[in-house]
């Protein structure tokens, strides 16, 4: 397989001089072996009569054969990238210069026959959301066979292709789910029939649009396996858009960081990762919540300020706003992209002091007033958190919330199914308990049984302050639904996009108090989005107009508008952009100090769950499998499932595997429910015989027949010898 060519003779080397142009290109043009060549692209919206520049100088290529990665913040200009590249572009985008070349295709100067015999057999888009992307009335058979009939096979010939291609994407039953329609197919069994349409054409190149966002760890690294070993079968190249670093870090060699329509860094993955070169690049990977990192070390590092008004010129560096490095310098010359040599290939920097980058001052002020106020506890948690490495949480602090022998059953007799079976947990004041597990296992339905959404089986039981809680939301009193709010994973979703942020944060602060709107409630409007640093310029601004970021803050100060002693957050960073995430985990943190509320906090992402977390519960198909102080699940002996969401986190991608864990279904007999995925069963005994819930003196509880110390020597010999059980 032809490899790029990611070392000197990767690109031109340009002048060092800052250009006079913008749309002057970085480098010539294309080659023959790029699959992707874009020079100088410059694209704009036509906004209220004005053109916005939402891409600027623009240039990159992607060889034949290779993964490139483009990341940045949400509103960089990422998807237009991708949209430009298919002239996709909404009725109001233009390409006002540069040029897209695809397979040495220059796709600007194709007509419509051109244009569409080039999107049916040379470049296929996956999109972020594949339930959006699937027809929701036609069949899986019928939406996949006319792929294959838009590449040109006849009706006959694209059934057999379509059976053959779900196999090819490891789908283990294709004529079930060919017959199947959308919603009856998981998110990840989405994914791969959308992939699957979109190779239909055996593509030169394969554009991914943030394709695990949403995606649990396991099934996320399984998309992304396949995605690699496709790659390497078809010699396809493939342009990867990921807000999620780690994912790029995996699966790329190279990888271009977008800021505000410009690309101002590029070069090897594994170089601009360990070296980044430009300050919005360091900024970002220092948002990561790092392996082994929790609450006890401090707050996360931000990205001061906000991205840009698309439009906005400036005569300096584009990012100085925003940079804690910027000086006179970067406020008045646009840095030119200096290039130079690194370990792997050549890297670019458009930033006037690209040696020094790496030593950006490590958090801003307002970083450093929160890592004071979190360091304002007692002597006794200080010495607590130095052993244990997380928060500590006073054992003797009340139980806010208590849960016995939940079980949730959908429908009667032989058609019944369990969905949740005896979960049992506590909170107490204060305290974060992580919830994690596969899409599936039962999260959302347990915190719609603790809302009251859904009413728990006979013989469960909630207590609020040992109180009991009707299981129904409609019979319990105001004090109770003030006490348990909720953020969800979409502010999109739970927010009306026609109403402004005053009156969003109203309604929510009026029912809370079970009163009607007022405008005596306005200094207690801004007090709430002074708490969750919402700028006071927002407060007549509608919904639909906030950034992604901006909306889940609004969403938070709802949930916060009651003074509510539980907080369920149901994955409330997932969408959002590294640096947006990095504020929001503050955000909640720096509340739940300053208030004393309670979190369930539901995730995938376990570094996200360390980090926040002081005790963690593994949920799989409804049963609990696993409980304890966040340290010791996450950091082993842990139960083979957990090993498995463990392993699945810090999957490469590169090269993939098919373990007992990566696929089967729970069991449903007498013994393990984790029995038919299990990569360390024991055997019949695992099949037949339910295994206890043993606890160590510490509260961390495995339901597992093998041994606590006989787990952690497996799970040690393992990570030597990875693939090994």
């Amino acid at each position: 397989m032809n490899r790029p060519d990611t070392g000197k003779g990767a690109a031109t080397r340009a002048d060092a001089r800052p250009s006079r142009s913008p749309a002057l290109a970085t480098f010539g043009a294309p080659r023959a072996d790029d699959a992707l060549a874009l020079v100088g692209l410059s694209v704009s919206y036509r906004v209220r009569g004005r053109e916005r520049d939402v891409l600027t100088d623009v240039s990159l290529r992607i060889g034949r054969g290779e993964a490139y990665g483009l990341v940045g913040e949400s509103g960089c200009g990422k998807s237009t990238v991708a949209l430009a590249v298919l002239r996709y572009l909404a009725h109001n985008g233009r390409v006002k210069s540069g040029r897209i070349a695809i397979a040495g295709e220059d796709v600007l100067k194709l007509d419509r026959e051109g244009l569409r015999l080039l999107r049916a057999h040379k470049v296929s888009m996956v999109y972020q959301d594949p339930a959006s992307a699937l027809n929701p009335t036609l069949t899986i058979v019928r939406q996949l066979s006319e792929a294959f009939e838009a590449a040109g096979a006849s009706p006959a010939d694209a059934l057999d292709q379509a059976h053959a291609m779900l196999a090819r994407v490891r789908i283990a039953d294709p004529a079930r789910v060919m017959a199947s329609w959308p919603h009856q197919l998981s998110g990840g069994m989405q994914q791969r029939v959308v992939i699957a349409m979109a190779l239909a054409s055996n593509p030169t190149l394969l554009i991914l649009d943030e394709p695990t966002t949403g995606l649990d760890a396991t099934v996320e690294a399984e998309v992304l396996a396949l995605v690699a070993q496709l790659r390497e079968e078809l010699d396809m190249a493939v342009l990867l858009i990921s807000h999620d670093l780690g994912v790029i870090a995996r699966m790329c060699e190279r990888v271009g960081v977008l800021y505000a329509g410009r690309l101002v860094e590029e070069g090897p993955t594994q170089d601009v990762f360990a070296r980044a070169r430009h300050p919005y690049t360091v900024g970002l990977l220092r948002c990561l919540p790092a392996p082994g990192r929790t609450r006890a070390h401090g707050t996360l590092d931000t990205i001061a300020g906000e991205l840009p008004a698309p439009g906005t010129l400036t005569h300096g560096c584009i990012y100085a706003p925003r940079c804690r490095m910027a000086d006179a310098r970067c406020h008045e010359h646009a840095p030119p992209p200096h290039r130079m040599e690194a370990p792997h290939g050549e890297q670019m920097s458009r930033c006037h002091y690209h040696e020094r980058a790496i030593d950006l001052p490590v958090a801003d002020a307002a970083n450093a007033a929160e890592a004071a106020e979190a360091s304002d506890i007692d002597e006794i948690d200080v010495r607590a958190s130095a052993q244990t490495g997380q928060p500590a949480v006073n054992a003797a602090m009340p139980v806010v919330l208590r849960a016995t022998h939940l079980s949730l059953t959908f429908g009667h007799g032989a058609r019944s199914l369990r969905v949740l079976n005896d979960v049992s947990l506590e909170l107490r004041a204060g305290e974060t308990l992580g919830l994690v597990g596969e899409s599936g296992s039962g999260k959302t339905t347990l915190a719609k049984l603790l809302l009251g959404v859904h009413a728990a089986d006979a013989g469960g039981i909630v207590e609020l302050d040992g109180q009991p809680l009707a299981g129904r939301l409609a019979r319990r009193n105001a004090q109770a639904l003030r006490a348990l709010r909720i953020v969800f994973q979409h502010p999109d979703a739970s927010l009306n996009r026609a109403l402004p942020v005053n009156r969003l944060v109203g309604r929510a602060l009026a029912r809370a108090g079970g009163e009607r709107m007022s405008s005596a409630n306005t200094a207690r409007i801004a007090g709430l989005l002074d708490a969750v640093r919402v700028p006071i310029r927002y407060l007549n601004a509608r919904a639909r107009q906030l950034s992604g970021g901006l909306k889940q803050r609004v969403a938070i100060a709802q949930a916060f508008a009651g003074d509510p002693r539980v907080v369920i957050c149901d994955e409330p960073t997932s969408a959002l952009d590294v640096s947006v995430q990095a504020a929001i985990l503050n955000l909640l943190a720096r509340l739940q100090r300053e208030r004393g509320v309670s979190y369930l906090f539901i995730s995938h992402d376990l570094d996200v769950v360390r980090y926040l977390a002081d005790r963690v519960m593994v949920l799989y198909a409804g049963h609990v499998v696993e409980s304890g102080p966040a340290n010791a699940v996450l950091g082993g002996p842990c139960h083979p499932y957990t090993e498995t969401l463990l392993n699945a986190a810090s999957a490469t991608g590169k090269q993939p595997t098919r373990d007992a864990a990566a696929s089967g279904t729970p069991s449903t007999g007498t013994g393990c429910v984790f029995s038919g995925r299990c990569p360390r069963k024991l055997g019949a005994q695992c099949d037949e015989i339910a295994p206890p819930f043993v606890s160590d003196t510490d509260g961390h509880r495995i339901r597992c027949h093998i041994p606590a110390a006989e787990l952690r020597e497996l799970q040690r010999a393992s990570a030597v010898a990875p693939g090994k059980s």
